[in-house]
């Protein structure tokens, strides 16, 4: 069985900085990918980045490009999502989640099939 949890949120101040962890377990990594996600409050579930299984294709939304950098760790089965210079907008629930790596739908929650639970971010201004 697939399972996927975060950890790592909480309440940082503007410009702060936070590590998000995903472990993952149930699935060898080859041929996946693993995104994050997050949900605001009355917003729909947004593309915030992403990393292949060998950690050659990582891909970023435009908001966290510069700010946020996504890593692995294969060994431990972990995937990392570094936040730094932290926003008030980055506010929401964060989550991870796998896909069968597809470049054409990977921006696209529909296309991931395992996801976490989701970890709360709260940025403070």
């Amino acid at each position: 069985q697939v399972q996927l949890v975060e950890s790592g949120g909480g309440l940082v101040q503007a410009g702060g900085s936070l590590r998000l962890s995903c472990a993952t377990s149930g699935r060898g990594f080859s041929g996946y990918l693993v995104g994050w996600f997050r949900q605001a409050p009355g917003q729909e579930r947004e593309f915030v980045a992403a990393i292949t299984w060998n950690g050659n294709n990582i891909y970023y939304t435009d908001s966290v490009k510069g700010r946020f950098t996504v890593s692995r760790d294969n060994f431990k089965n972990t995937v990392y999502l570094q936040m730094n210079s932290l926003k008030p907008e980055d506010t929401a629930v964060y989550y991870c989640a796998t896909q069968v790596y597809d470049s054409a739908t990977l921006y696209s929650a529909r296309s991931y099939d395992y996801w976490g639970q989701g970890t709360q971010v709260t940025v403070s201004s």
